[in-house]
């Protein structure tokens, strides 16, 4: 591994005494549900897995904490924490993202153009069980045609009619940069004319790389590093109609949904995890070295835009993955649903400390009891 873990104690973690870690009782309950009625989440690099969670989520279905004191407590009790330390000496990073609302129709029309499609029936995953010789081992996704796996078509095939006519639409958004947001996020609240909503969530991908479009405006000189955001990315979109598809088809990754629906609405949609995102306090993490479900405790002096002005001390529930998400202390901040989340996600751009909490019982494995 690139990095080392380091035991401290949680006086050593900043603010840690005061954070009020209780939405998370009830986040470790829904991953309770999650692993013992449909299935395990899989054990990651680190060697965390289900089995050493389940003591805590099964203490936190009992829980009945009442403040952030017995919150604290709570974590305390179950887990050992440990720094992060990456052996090229530099600090974590952490960004943002966010569940967009978008405005849709159920049928196309010359206002409603651009379809969330749900996953084609001939993308199949990929693992080493049926990868082709020679195929770039990135690839989890595939277009299985005429008995033979190789690359599903990409962004600009698809935006171009590759998909057109096969009846998977789920609706159509006025703006391509919406969906394009979307695609990015990995999840929406798509809202009719009617005021009802669906929401969707990741479902698959062509399998290619992601490619930042905000790096590439910047290479090409459209945006200045120092202005880039997610605002400025898609105001520029939208104000150059003419390049913007050039611009989008260099990302030839591309994202298929499905309808998802979360029963309360104050909770951010189902997401890798299969467990609904607790808003503020779910995190995206590499999904090859952590295992979800595992707490990770975030401090950033710089990130002071979320908790007005206050630098950021947090912790966290690993629910969520992302093709940008690489890294032992890489992590994405989930801030909830709509523009003001938005909002906050966009900017966010900052390096953090990462500490994860580690099962107390699993301790001993990484050196310490």
């Amino acid at each position: 591994m690139d990095f080392d873990l380091q035991r401290v104690g949680f006086s050593d973690l900043p603010g840690w005494h005061d954070d009020n870690p209780l939405p998370l009782l009830s986040a470790l309950e829904r991953c309770h549900r999650q692993v013992t009625t449909v299935k395990p989440h899989k054990t990651a690099s680190l060697g965390i897995s289900t089995a050493d969670l389940l003591p805590a989520y099964a203490a936190a279905a009992q829980a009945q904490a009442l403040d952030g004191g017995s919150a604290r407590a709570f974590f305390e009790d179950h887990f050992v924490p440990f720094r992060i330390i990456r052996h090229d000496g530099q600090p974590g990073f952490v960004t943002a993202f966010f569940e967009p609302e978008v405005l849709v129709s159920a049928k196309r029309d010359e206002t409603f153009r651009f379809p969330f499609y749900r996953r084609p029936d001939d993308l199949v995953d990929i693992d080493d069980s049926n990868r082709p010789e020679g195929m770039d081992p990135y690839f989890a996704f595939g277009q299985l045609k005429d008995g033979v796996i190789g690359e599903y078509p990409d962004r600009k095939a698809i935006e171009t009619g590759y998909l057109a006519g096969r009846g998977l639409e789920i609706a159509y958004a006025k703006s391509k940069t919406d969906v394009f947001f979307a695609h990015v996020q990995g999840a929406a609240r798509l809202i009719f004319p009617d005021g009802s909503m669906t929401r969707v969530t990741y479902a698959a991908k062509t399998g290619h790389y992601f490619s930042a479009t905000g790096r590439l405006l910047i290479e090409r000189g459209k945006i200045q590093a120092a202005d880039v955001s997610m605002q400025t990315i898609k105001q520029w979109l939208d104000d150059h109609p003419d390049e913007a598809d050039e611009v989008l088809w260099h990302n030839r990754s591309f994202i298929f949904f499905r309808e998802a629906e979360v029963d309360d609405s104050g909770l951010g949609p189902v997401a890798a995890a299969k467990v609904a995102l607790e808003p503020g306090r779910s995190l995206a993490v590499d999904r090859l070295i952590h295992t979800f479900g595992v707490p990770f405790f975030i401090s950033s002096d710089s990130l002071t835009s979320i908790d007005g002005g206050r630098p950021f001390r947090r912790l966290m529930l690993a629910l969520d993955t992302g093709s940008a998400i690489v890294g032992p202390a890489r992590g994405d901040i989930f801030t909830g649903s709509g523009d003001e989340a938005g909002r906050l996600a966009g900017a966010v751009r900052n390096a953090a400390d990462f500490f994860i909490f580690i099962p107390k019982a699993a301790a001993a494995r990484y050196g310490h009891g």
